[in-house]
């Protein structure tokens, strides 16, 4: 098996992270998860495991009373790593440390806590977590739950991850347009829905952010709202972005942002150089038929099998600012002519050799392709199932 190229983007591999071992192993046996653990080192997977919690909390933007601390204690064999979870009106913030007093304390297991953090949502446990709520003996807290315990339920509830929210939600949370400006979310709940629980590698072309109003998407520190989203969609998935503009300031933990022209093959092959095989492809990016189509022919074989390939806004195809047509509907050089043809090669073993259609390059490579109102998906698999029999492809012969 030949190796992997080494990234020209970053030093290493993006199946060599930590944060790509940790979502892998926490869907073995115990045993793995502790290797990664011991590996990788138990502050660093408890900093992961913190980060992820934090972001996944969800705290609407509520007046609390007081800053509300919670104190996690993470245990790995003889070793305990200490984080604490602070919320307040504009949120949660971690750090690493330890609270004389806080307001709860849960200690786990480390391993445990990475299943339940980062594994298939069947394999939640919390049989090792120990609870303490601070009050939660007085009077008063039968009379008037504090505040306290609510932050810690919101905790505990992602940590269990028992919170599926919807596309939709999510898109309005994070300031994508794939809801509102677009009715993109239930299509891709749809389709994404299956994979949801899986450890995916996700791509988007084009992080958006506009600057100065409508002048340009140029603002390193604008944009990625539906990364972000398909973060929280997808809980053991490490999302890329990908734009022409340097966005990479957006980078965070699973979310990481790479500049690069989808109009060049080159540096689109450097892209996969850095995410490795592809489970899903969204193209949002120029939206110009020569780009979409670049991109679509230099990135669709490094997708897996049972892998996606969407393309939005399917409507430039028609407008000739994007390079399409409103008079040849059937343009190879436009989006929805080359997808056209798509339809064609997904019935390649039905078309009759006399009919003089040259095979595709991706004749054997597309399993099914969706079309909804200016997007598209494309179902990467085998496409070999075998042609009807000859005897019933042309009509019987007239006895003389």
């Amino acid at each position: 098996m030949t190796a992997a190229p080494r990234s020209p983007w970053g030093e290493v591999p993006p199946a060599e992270s930590t944060i790509a071992r940790v979502i892998s192993a926490a869907g073995c046996r115990e045993e793995e998860i502790a290797s990664v653990v011991d590996s990788s080192g138990p502050e660093r997977v408890a900093e992961i495991l913190v980060d992820e919690i934090v972001c996944r909390m969800d705290l609407p933007p509520v007046e609390l009373d007081q800053e509300i601390v919670v104190q996690l204690l993470f245990t790995h064999g003889a070793k305990s790593v200490a984080h604490l979870v602070k919320a307040g009106s504009a949120g949660a913030t971690c750090e690493p440390g330890e609270a004389p007093e806080p307001h709860a304390r849960i200690e786990q297991d480390l391993c445990e806590a990475v299943r339940a953090v980062f594994g298939p949502s069947g394999d939640r446990a919390a049989a090792t977590r120990r609870l303490e709520l601070r009050g939660s003996g007085t009077p008063q807290a039968f009379v008037q739950p504090p505040t306290a315990f609510w932050v810690t339920q919101r905790l505990l509830a992602t940590m269990d991850d028992r919170d599926q929210i919807g596309l939709t939600e999510l898109a309005s949370r994070h300031g994508s347009d794939k809801w509102g400006i677009h009715h993109y979310t239930r299509h891709y709940q749809h389709h994404f829905e299956p994979l949801r629980d899986r450890p995916l590698t996700v791509l988007e072309i084009g992080v958006g952010g506009l600057s100065g109003g409508s002048t340009g998407y140029g603002a390193p520190d604008k944009g990625g709202g539906s990364l972000r989203m398909w973060k929280r969609y997808f809980p053991r998935a490490l999302v890329y972005g990908m734009d022409v503009a340097d966005k990479q300031a957006l980078s965070e933990q699973r979310i990481t942002v790479l500049r690069a022209d989808q109009s060049d093959p080159a540096e689109l092959r450097r892209v996969v150089e850095e995410t490795g095989p592809l489970d899903i492809v969204i193209d949002d990016g120029s939206h110009r038929s020569e780009h979409v189509l670049t991109s679509f022919h230099t990135l669709f074989p490094y997708v897996r099998n049972g892998g996606l390939y969407v393309i939005e806004d399917l409507q430039t195809s028609y407008w000739p600012r994007f390079g399409g047509n409103s008079e040849v509907f059937d343009s190879p050089t436009t989006s929805v002519g080359f997808l056209k043809s798509l339809v064609d090669g997904l019935n390649h073993e039905e078309i009759l050799d006399s009919g003089g259609r040259a095979p595709g390059a991706h004749d054997r490579h597309i399993k099914g392709l969706h079309f909804y109102h200016n997007i598209v998906f494309v179902e990467k698999g085998l496409n070999a199932e075998g042609g009807g029999p000859a005897w019933l492809r042309h009509p019987p012969r007239r006895r003389q």
